[in-house]
């Protein structure tokens, strides 16, 4: 009989024994040693039989005091202080700089499971799954799932100290609460920065196409023309015209759905500890500001009727190319190679953060994702240059198309890849005298996910672009001016 923690059977005793405990903590005061809960913040300290955390109170005053934590946002400290005084492996992480001066805290991310509409992972469903074990959220007899998501930036003397330019290195730190370690099939939880599409400047075209990053009068006049008028240029891009409806808890799929298009940048991926808290640290810079193959989207599930047509899986990205309308390569010239000598240059094992080098052949080149200000344009193509990029073309060829057209613009060798030389921020590309174009920066990400993650072999988000597998959601805050955010150095400044 299964009597884990997270088992039917466990809860049901646990629901017996959990009334009991409540009275006698209640009637003797035996909870007066656990934690208060920051004013607006989540309960920090689980109900019984689950165990407090002993050292609630000197937790949460260790962190606070933390030169890292000192001078951030009142509604930060006061998440980063509940992460401390729940029961944890580890406290939130310790951000230390990586320059002479402190790491400067110029936007943050407060996450939690209400902004989304209920999944599998997140809610017990009656016949679907009351009656099995816990495997996401719901930890600590039923403690909310709560997190927060730092950006610093490094104001190191030859980088830019501004975090609108592309060329800034950028240190994220996600702490979770909340989250069961996933065990199986090498499962994984997955951050996501989210830049939601805004309908682009107005210019007219020149030789023939629309200018980078722009839509042409008539594409403008045609937006105008959808729903309500909402397309405006500067407003987020809505799919009907209509006011901007983001992902919400009254959403039902497949019927009621979000109006923008995200795209959406990958933190990496990572897994909690025994306590159910996770911790991870993600760089930001141009050598990671790439996006998986747009052309994975039509294959993930979560586009209403893609599954129950049988697509789902149906298509990989595995060897890098520019998808189904372009060019496809061969695994033995791009695929993972487990010699040391490769087919074509460095290395043979396939490494995207192999990015940057002095011998451009040493560089990764075999790249399946692409920066994301190529990705901007890509969705600029499909979604608002309904009149200047083939008028009449459906979904998903106009996916399809606009990628393979947009990666052959900036693919100098013509093999449907972007590789590390030519999607270095300093490389000239279509005529532009470098890359920044490419790249979108980190103010420009207003939303932030963390994703349930199972090995399927894709890049883009399980179910992208709906939230069916999101266990974690929050919106940007920024932060001006920026405040002092590292205590101590790094001991590698790279």
């Amino acid at each position: 009989m299964d009597v884990s923690p997270r088992s039917p059977v466990h809860a049901h005793r646990r629901t017996r024994l959990a009334s009991a405990c409540l009275v006698v903590a209640c009637s003797c005061g035996l909870w007066s040693v656990a934690a208060r809960a920051a004013p607006h913040e989540p309960s920090n300290q689980p109900p019984p039989p689950c165990h407090p955390n002993p050292h609630a109170r000197a937790d949460g005053e260790a962190v606070l005091q933390r030169g890292d934590v000192r001078h951030l946002p009142g509604p930060l400290k006061e998440r980063l202080e509940v992460l401390a005084e729940r029961p944890h492996s580890t406290l939130p992480t310790q951000a230390y700089a990586e320059a002479d001066q402190p790491s400067q805290l110029f936007q943050y991310y407060l996450v939690d499971s209400t902004g989304f509409e209920p999944n599998p992972f997140t809610k017990r469903f009656p016949g679907v799954n009351d009656q099995v074990m816990l495997t996401a959220t719901g930890f600590d007899c039923g403690l909310s799932t709560v997190g927060a998501v730092r950006l610093v930036l490094e104001p190191k003397p030859e980088l830019p100290t501004d975090p609108n330019d592309v060329r800034a290195f950028i240190d994220i730190f996600t702490d979770l609460s909340g989250l069961f370690v996933i065990n199986n099939e090498s499962g994984w939880y997955e951050g996501w920065m989210i830049h939601d599409l805004r309908v682009a400047p107005v210019a007219p075209a020149a030789s023939g196409r629309p200018v980078f990053g722009t839509i042409t009068p008539e594409d403008a006049a045609a937006l105008q023309a959808m729903g309500s008028g909402h397309n405006l240029p500067g407003q987020f891009f809505t799919m009907d015209g209509r006011d901007a409806h983001f992902p919400g808890a009254d959403d039902q799929f497949p019927s009621r759905q979000t109006n923008v298009v995200p795209i959406q940048l990958s933190m990496g991926a990572y897994n909690c500890l025994q306590q159910s808290d996770c911790h991870s640290y993600w760089e930001f810079n141009y050598t990671t500001n790439w996006i998986h193959p747009l052309y994975e989207l039509p294959f993930t599930g979560g586009i209403p009727g893609t599954f129950e047509a049988g697509q789902i899986g149906a298509l990989s990205s595995l060897i890098p190319g520019s998808g189904p309308a372009g060019v496809k390569n061969g695994p033995v010239t791009h695929g993972d190679n487990p010699n040391t000598i490769g087919a074509l240059a460095g290395s043979g094992p396939r490494d995207p953060d192999k990015f940057d080098g002095d011998v451009d052949a040493q560089r990764e080149y075999r790249m399946r994702f692409i920066p994301s200000g190529l990705a901007h344009e890509i969705y600029l193509d499909v979604y608002e240059r309904v009149r200047s990029f083939e008028p009449g073309v459906p979904f998903p060829q106009r996916l399809f198309d606009a990628y393979a057209i947009e990666v052959k613009r900036v693919d100098a060798n013509g093999d449907g890849v972007i590789s590390a030389v030519e999607g270095d921020v300093d490389t000239p590309s279509d005529g532009f005298a470098d890359n920044t174009r490419l790249f979108l920066p980190a103010t420009s990400f207003n939303r932030f996910a963390v994703t349930r993650e199972i090995n399927d072999g894709m890049l883009a988000p399980r179910f992208a672009p709906s939230q069916r597998a999101w266990v974690l959601s929050g919106s940007l805050k920024s932060v001006q001016p920026a405040v002092p955010a590292s205590e101590g150095r790094d001991g590698d400044d790279r």
